[in-house]
């Protein structure tokens, strides 16, 4: 199972501010929704589907993000994203947003999701099948710290140009 998933967009004018950048809050949108297209897509798992029939889902409990490069309207952007971490309720996605050659780095996204039950009002333990999914496409990285992840992204984009 692929645990980088890619996904292209375009950047839509109501999504641009007066300067044709791509809206600070926007980001989040295109990050979530795309993440959610590709779960369904690439691991079968329909959040909305899944909620009907267990009453359960995720909340997204904190985000941190970094804009780099801005993206302009009517730009192709490519959307990756990876579980880096899960715990028996919380999963921790990374997102970057690139430019449509991956050349570019626009924006990197981390996300904390948690397990939550809609009806009790609390958080929820995933099930075994989430689990075995979640080993399955978990791919770590060495920082834990936001602020250092992207800093060791960026000093790897530096290393990349100049190598």
């Amino acid at each position: 199972m692929e645990k980088i998933l890619k996904t292209k967009r375009k950047v839509r004018f109501q999504d641009c501010d007066p300067f044709n950048h791509l809206n600070n809050s926007k980001y989040l949108e295109y990050f979530i929704n795309v993440r959610e297209d590709q779960i369904a897509e690439h691991y079968d798992l329909d959040i909305f589907k899944y909620m009907k029939t267990t009453g359960l889902s995720w909340v997204v409990a904190s985000n941190q993000i970094s804009y780099l490069k801005p993206a302009f309207t009517m730009e192709t952007v490519l959307i990756e994203s990876q579980l880096i971490q899960y715990t028996d309720n919380l999963l921790l996605v990374e997102m970057k947003m690139w430019n449509e050659e991956e050349t570019e780095l626009k924006a990197i996204l981390w996300v904390k999701f948690i397990h939550y039950n809609i009806q009790a009002k609390k958080v929820a333990n995933h099930c075994e099948d989430l689990i075995k999914l979640f080993e399955s496409v978990v791919l770590p990285v060495d920082q834990t710290v936001f602020e250092k992840r992207y800093l060791e992204i960026i000093q790897n984009l530096k290393n990349r140009t100049y190598a």
